[in-house]
């Protein structure tokens, strides 16, 4: 939200993970910072008004009123938030929407939606009104929007690794009649703002100081249910080199055997979302549970592909291949848009010894390094 407010954004819509703390949390944020929220469909029980204003208009480009509302779904779990609110139809809330902000002058009408890729691509097609509408929740990836009817729809993916553009075109009576919408990847020829860098380093470092607090709480408890006796479990690369000797020094070239230190650099070490995919069974018998007590089991390493070591068998009636299955647990969706499984598993097979993956490293100014994509799971 401190961020938002930095950069000037004009409206903001509410999701259900917006909620995940609560109405009362929500509502002290959004005071605190100043945050232009809106929704038109998610309703306070006890004032039968909405949560937050429906919608807004903008004022910014000259001689045009911009005009925003946000609808969230009926369907999710509204989570703490449940017994104070409730979510009406998003179809009538939007038709009521639309007609407000054309009354009072809005000549461009845009939807922050909250629904979901169907759910807003159905909307659209049943409700007239609409010049764009950005499109979010659990919402994959398109590079170029989407016209339905008159109305352009934008999908910019989930982790703000992207940006979209819509573009409307209008005519001297100031009604539209073109638009186009495109979504370009925020690379590294993307500066970094230092106002908003410090925004986040201030978040990550605190969060990750919480998470190693929890992770000492938690570790002895983890420790005895990881050595129950006569249950399957991990056991780490060290244990299988000893018989793969070969295999071993062939992964050691590879990016997956250097998996946790992406995440070091990247300072996601402490982000359980990122760490399941860079180390061996996390919080599974006998895997991962934190860089101090169980370091072994850090990186990208045999058992993910291979399986629990207890479960090996010493002489197999049959080689078992590595299918695409294992490999897209992780190598997947914004995680490795680009994932191939015909093009990347030649470059980590046992019988290549390039060492290619490990080249994809690429150096960064200040000593450390980052991988560029091949090999190391999520987070690239």
């Amino acid at each position: 939200m401190d961020a938002m407010k930095i950069l000037g954004v004009d409206a903001v819509g509410v999701g259900d993970r917006d909620l995940r703390y609560g109405y009362a949390w929500l509502k002290s944020q959004v005071k605190r910072a100043s945050t232009p929220i809106v929704c038109a469909n998610l309703v306070d029980k006890s004032t039968k008004k909405t949560a937050f204003p429906p919608m807004l208009i903008s004022k910014k480009v000259p001689n045009l009123k911009v005009g925003f509302f946000s609808l969230i779904s009926d369907k999710v779990d509204l989570g703490p938030g449940r017994d104070s609110l409730s979510v009406e139809d998003p179809h009538a809330a939007a038709r009521r929407a639309i007609a407000d902000l054309r009354k009072q002058g809005a000549t461009v009408v845009v939807l922050l939606s909250q629904l979901g890729k169907v759910e807003s691509e159905d909307l659209v097609t049943a409700v007239d009104g609409l010049d764009a509408v950005i499109v979010g929740r659990n919402v994959s990836l398109l590079q170029k929007g989407r016209l339905i009817k008159n109305t352009i729809l934008t999908y910019g993916g989930e982790r703000g690794q992207y940006m979209g553009r819509t573009v409307l075109s209008l005519d001297k009576s100031r009604k539209v009649v073109a638009s186009e919408s495109d979504t370009y990847m925020l690379g590294p020829e993307v500066g970094e703002r230092a106002d908003i860098l410090a925004l986040v380093k201030s978040f990550e470092d605190a969060f990750n100081e919480k998470m190693r607090r929890q992770e000492k709480e938690t570790a002895a408890q983890t420790q005895s249910v990881k050595n129950q006796e006569g249950q399957d479990h991990f056991l780490g690369s060290e244990l299988c080199i000893r018989c793969h000797a070969e295999e071993g020094a062939q992964w050691k070239t590879t990016s997956h055997s250097v998996a946790w230190q992406t995440l070091i650099n990247a300072k996601k070490d402490a982000t359980p979302e990122c760490i399941g995919c860079h180390v061996v069974g996390y919080n599974q018998p006998g895997g991962f549970v934190s860089a101090t007590s169980t370091p072994n089991m850090s990186n990208v390493q045999c058992e993910n592909c291979h399986g629990m070591g207890t479960r090996h068998e010493a002489f197999p009636s049959s080689t078992r291949a590595v299918t695409a299955q294992v490999c897209i647990t992780c190598h997947q969706g914004e995680n490795d848009p680009e994932f191939n499984w015909e093009k990347k598993l030649p470059m980590i097979a046992h019988d290549n010894l390039s060492g290619q993956t490990i080249k994809n490293k690429k150096q960064k100014p200040d000593g450390t390094t980052m991988m560029k994509g091949s090999g190391s799971g999520s987070g690239h």
